[in-house]
């Protein structure tokens, strides 16, 4: 992460903010939380958080709401960022004490109604867990369930141009109706790349990486690596 956020301040065009989806920690500990404010504090944009199966929901919220108020103070980590060229919706898609991921009827009840807000307003939703099967087997049976109701309520709004993702240690880009699903590769290791059905997944020392997406109002989203 400290490359990172080296990378993010020697940029020549730097974002306008900075996305973090999820797994900010290993275990979930409050000097954990500390230690990862004081790495992203050299960011002189804004930055957004939600958490990963690493993380405590309470503990992130206990240490980062102080400075980050944009976080609710109870329930699911969801909130809405507006004043930036997309309309960014956040979603927190874990079960606390698993690594699997899930959208509930409560959560999607959520979105939909944060979606209904802005029908015109190109958005951008940011989670954890992709929706997607991506055919590396374990991974595939730790990404998010319910993402059957998440794809069809997408069919229904079409301002989501992309849903970007974490979890899989890969960059991997699915057409989904009629936006992308992006996962953006791990600022530590990767997982190797392997479609063999009954392989465990592996760590792979492959170069860390981050997503820059750039809005372009004829274009629409680009997206590097």
């Amino acid at each position: 992460m400290n490359s990172a956020v080296v990378r993010l301040q020697s940029l020549p065009a730097r974002p306008d903010a900075v996305i973090v989806t999820g797994d900010l920690v290993d275990c979930g500990r409050v000097d954990e939380y500390e230690k990862f404010l004081e790495i992203l504090k050299p960011l002189d944009m804004p930055f957004y958080v939600i958490p990963g199966n690493h993380d405590n929901r309470e503990t992130l919220r206990k240490v980062f709401r102080p400075t980050h108020d944009y976080l609710p103070d109870d329930g699911f980590l969801h909130y809405v960022i507006e004043g930036v060229p997309l309309r960014l919706i956040a979603l927190d898609t874990i079960i606390e004490g698993e690594d699997g991921g899930i959208l509930c009827e409560e959560r999607l009840d959520w979105l939909a109604a944060r979606l209904n807000e802005a029908r015109e307003k190109p958005t951008l939703i940011f989670m954890h867990h992709p929706p997607i099967l991506i055919g590396m087997a374990e991974m595939d049976r730790l990404n998010c369930g319910n993402a059957d109701k998440l794809r069809a309520l997408l069919k229904d709004h079409r301002q989501v141009v992309r849903v970007t993702c974490g979890h899989a240690h890969r960059t991997i880009q699915v057409r989904w109706e009629h936006a992308i699903v992006g996962i953006s590769p791990s600022t530590a290791h990767q997982l190797y790349l392997d479609f063999e059905p009954d392989n465990e997944t592996r760590y792979i020392m492959e170069p860390p990486g981050l997503l820059m997406h750039v809005w372009d109002e004829d274009q629409g989203l680009t997206t590097h690596t």
